[in-house]
């Protein structure tokens, strides 16, 4: 039995190791999915609504609906497809990519695809947020600097960051590293945007206070509920940046450990 096992190719082995879809997790991924798709459905009556006002003041709604409605959309579509149509294997593997021993790589690449949109449209939301909150600060502490549109700036970030999206498949595809390696490489720079979005919206929530407690003090007016909400939009903030900059940790030490 010693010699057996210790003769079996690392194939066997990698087979052996891998764990088929569960019917729990295929029932969850289910329920997930109709709850993002209704999120989805819900996003677009409201970015509907706000495109029919029209005026420059509604662009920021209609924006942040259709980012709302752009990450329910692939969310759902993720979900709702089963995981034995990604992969054979309900656990992740490193596949190289036009392997023909392995002509899943195809599915699983636009899986890594379809879920890395998905990632960056949801960080999108918080960052045309703080975009648009350090456009607001910038008018009322430095009133005579310039202030360029915070949605060229917004637009902007958001190329870059699909830029190393592109980048990413394209070293892929390219065989540069497997599957692992695109996983590792959107979970470091989703890392990255966490901590620096984790900072930047903890400053501007205290700044905001700042502002709006000296405004209401200046016109003899409570801002308590608009204090309230900005507290509240930082505390689920930051545990959102929180919770992935840890999973994107664990996922980082698992690829970590996978390529080595």
């Amino acid at each position: 039995m010693t010699s057996s096992s210790s003769g079996s190719s690392p194939l066997e082995d990698e087979q052996t190791l891998q764990i088929p879809e569960t019917t729990f997790e295929f029932y969850s991924d289910v329920l997930l999915g109709t709850a993002f798709l209704a999120t989805a459905i819900v996003a677009a009556k409201r970015m509907s609504s706000s495109r029919s006002q029209g005026g420059a003041e509604t662009t920021v709604v209609t924006a942040f609906y259709s980012l709302i409605l752009l990450t329910a959309s692939l969310r759902s579509i993720w979900f709702l497809i089963p995981g034995t149509i990604w992969s054979s294997d309900y656990t992740p593997h490193a596949l190289m990519a036009f392997d023909p021993d392995h002509p899943d790589w195809l599915m699983q690449f636009l899986e890594i695809i379809l879920v890395g949109a998905g990632s960056l449209c949801l960080f999108s939301i918080f960052i045309l947020i703080l975009v648009y909150w350090a456009d607001i600060l910038k008018k009322y502490f430095y009133p005579g600097a310039r202030r360029s549109k915070p949605m060229v700036t917004f637009l902007v970030l958001v190329a870059v960051l699909f830029g190393i999206q592109i980048l990413n498949a394209a070293l892929f595809l390219l065989r540069d590293y497997s599957t692992e390696g695109m996983i590792l490489v959107n979970s470091v720079t989703l890392s990255l945007v966490s901590i620096v979005c984790v900072c930047e919206i903890t400053i501007f929530s205290h700044r905001f206070r700042t502002v709006l407690k000296t405004l209401g003090a200046i016109n003899q007016v409570s801002t308590d509920s608009q204090v309230k909400r900005i507290v509240w939009i930082t505390v689920t903030g930051n545990l959102f940046f929180f919770h992935a900059c840890v999973l994107r940790d664990n996922i980082c030490n698992l690829a970590g450990d996978l390529l080595a």
